[in-house]
């Protein structure tokens, strides 16, 4: 085997150029048998191993640099930069991580799980290789979807003006998570079809030198054309054509369906569920079947995805039933909410559909283009939950503390998927103010009967059940705990709590919470996010005035990396039984 003998970049040097290929092949046969082991980003990976090998044969990492966008692409590169064996040996799957990360290794210049960062940190790069007088190559690659992004073309924009020298390679798949969207990609297939020849070119309009290279799978022609650019003295774009999914026949056939997967039979391509029969309702299918009929009954209805269109349920199939009510803006999140607020504000419905994490990238046109001109859009917030996305970074959890001081919005978490659907239908029928649904990740249901409400004008919290002494409002998908934790703390001293769902995220029912705190002697807040400038401490500051005691129980701020969420839980001290603890406790029945 080669791959196993490579320790650092320099072992992939000392190759043959014949054994280059079969280095190839062999890199693919272990990303291929980790992933089905363990799950992962498996077509933009299998495409980009020529690329990959080629940069590394060229040029000289550490000491030049080379950036990954959003590191889908990089499975390849830990291979062949020491960390061989987490793809080699099954007892080390799980020992790096699937995304770049400094910590691992000296090659990984910066954690990097969001989008078309890449032209930017590389030039940024190069310019501070200019002020210290160094001679070092810069090469950023960034895939085609990546390009549909507002941060990459200020990339490229600025790269134009830049006098040094700096490598741009286009990983050109035609495809980003699902089919590219916008018009750039038109001028992309011009370039391919003419090889790199058409008089129209983006990149060179933008005033960059241009290279095309359509053997993009190839490792020896990749090879030839980065030789030729070793040292270069001034910004240079390298379009190269690559096949997502290569050399694994599913992921060829259906590479949206291939982005990222769970386990799956490497023989067959049959993916292993990891439902099981306890596991939660599908949201992604909740939300697509609700909005399809709504669509069906009112043609201002939209939904609108910012390249995921999965987490919301709308397959291929769907996306062509919805027609032009189902939008896709590509990798463009500032966009999405942008044309989010001018559909509201033109009288149309639209809804949003984004993962927590990706919503940071949005802040300011939420802040200003939805709540400063209070437009009725609705935006569902996926995965953002400590049992959501545990790599650092994609934590989405911080949602509640962004969007809760977000003027005049409406954030709104439901417990289970019928206040769901009844929070999603009120929304789309309301035009006095932007709402955000906090759509829960599948947890159990809550076990109590909830009451029936749909109406959600105005803060109104729901008593489930009437105790005394403690009252735990718990928030969203937390309900369940809060279920668990009255259970222990009647089953540990007899006391029966009060159990609230609060329901509102960013709006206080002031009434409700002063009647409380008369009549409770601790109030417990729960939330499935920071603790830190979220939620429960907004409970705590109306109540302070009044002497009440509050105990806020969240997740401390931090980058938790690849966590066990039960585990993260339980060092903010959020097990049931450290929970009642604390709350006997503070009630002064145990000491």
């Amino acid at each position: 085997m080669y791959l196993s003998r490579i320790a650092t970049p320099d072992d992939v040097k000392v190759l043959d150029r014949c054994e280059l290929p079969l280095l190839c092949s062999e890199i693919r046969e272990a990303i291929i048998a980790s992933s089905a082991a363990v799950g992962g980003h498996v077509g933009p990976n299998l495409g980009s191993i020529e690329l990959t090998v080629a940069l590394h044969r060229v040029f000289n990492s550490p000491h030049d640099k080379i950036i990954f966008d959003v590191s889908h692409q990089t499975y390849a590169h830990k291979a062949l930069t020491g960390r061989a064996r987490a793809y080699l040996d099954p007892a080390h799957y799980n020992e790096v991580s699937g995304f770049s990360n400094p910590t691992e290794s000296e090659h990984d210049l910066f954690a990097m799980g969001h989008t078309s960062t890449s032209i930017g940190l590389a030039l940024g790069m190069a310019c501070a290789r200019d002020l210290a007088h160094d001679t070092y190559d810069v090469v950023a690659i960034i895939g085609d979807g990546s390009l549909s992004c507002g941060l990459a073309f200020e990339g490229l924009d600025n790269a134009a003006d830049y006098t040094g020298g700096l490598i741009i390679i286009v990983n050109d798949n035609e495809q980003s998570i699902a089919e590219n969207h916008g018009g750039l990609y038109r001028n992309l297939a011009e370039l391919r079809a003419s090889r790199g020849t058409a008089p129209n070119n983006l990149f060179r309009a933008l005033g960059l030198d241009y290279r095309y290279v359509g053997e993009g799978n190839d490792v020896l022609a990749l090879v030839d054309a980065l030789e030729k650019l070793r040292s270069c003295d001034h910004p240079v774009v390298v379009h190269v054509h690559t096949r997502k999914g290569m050399g694994f026949a599913p992921a060829e056939r259906d590479p949206e369906g291939w982005h990222h997967v769970g386990p799956f039979d490497r023989e067959t391509g049959q993916k292993l569920s990891s439902r099981t029969a306890s596991a939660g309702p599908d949201y992604a299918e909740l939300t697509a079947a609700a909005l399809i009929s709504r669509m069906q009954d009112d043609e201002n209805v939209i939904a609108i995805t910012a390249a995921t269109p999965y987490i919301m349920g709308f397959t291929p199939q769907r996306r062509a039933q919805a027609g032009r009510q189902f939008v896709d803006v590509g990798i463009a999140e500032e966009y999405a909410v942008t044309f989010a607020a001018a559909l509201a504000r033109a009288g149309a419905k639209p809804v949003l559909g984004i993962y927590g994490t990706f919503l940071q990238r949005a802040y300011d046109q939420l802040w200003h283009d939805v709540c400063l001109n209070g437009t009725p859009a609705t935006i569902l917030v996926f995965g953002a939950s400590v049992f959501g996305t545990t790599d650092q970074t994609h934590l989405g959890y911080f949602d509640i503390s962004m969007l809760g001081n977000m003027p005049g919005l409406r954030y709104l978490a439901p417990t289970g998927p019928e206040e769901y659907l009844a929070m999603l239908a009120w929304s789309l029928d309301q035009r006095d103010c932007p709402v955000a649904i906090r759509v829960p990740v599948a947890l159990p249901y809550p076990a109590a009967a909830l009451p029936t409400d749909a109406a959600f004008d105005a803060p109104a919290y729901q008593t489930v059940r009437t105790g005394s002494h403690i009252a735990i409002l718990a928030l969203g998908d937390f309900f369940v705990l809060g279920e668990q934790l009255a259970a222990a703390i009647e089953q540990r001293a007899g006391i029966v709590p009060t159990l609230v769902n609060p329901r509102f995220v960013t709006e206080l029912d002031k009434p409700y919470l002063t009647e409380l705190a008369q009549t409770h002697d601790l109030i417990i807040t729960l939330e499935d996010g920071v603790l830190e400038g979220g939620w429960g401490e907004k409970i705590a500051r109306y109540l302070s005035p009044l002497g009440t005691h509050v105990r806020c129980h969240g997740v401390h701020i931090g980058f938790p990396d690849r966590y066990v969420p039960q585990e993260l839980l339980a060092e903010n001290g959020m097990t049931v039984d450290a929970m009642a603890e604390d709350a006997l406790r503070l009630l002064g029945t145990i000491e």
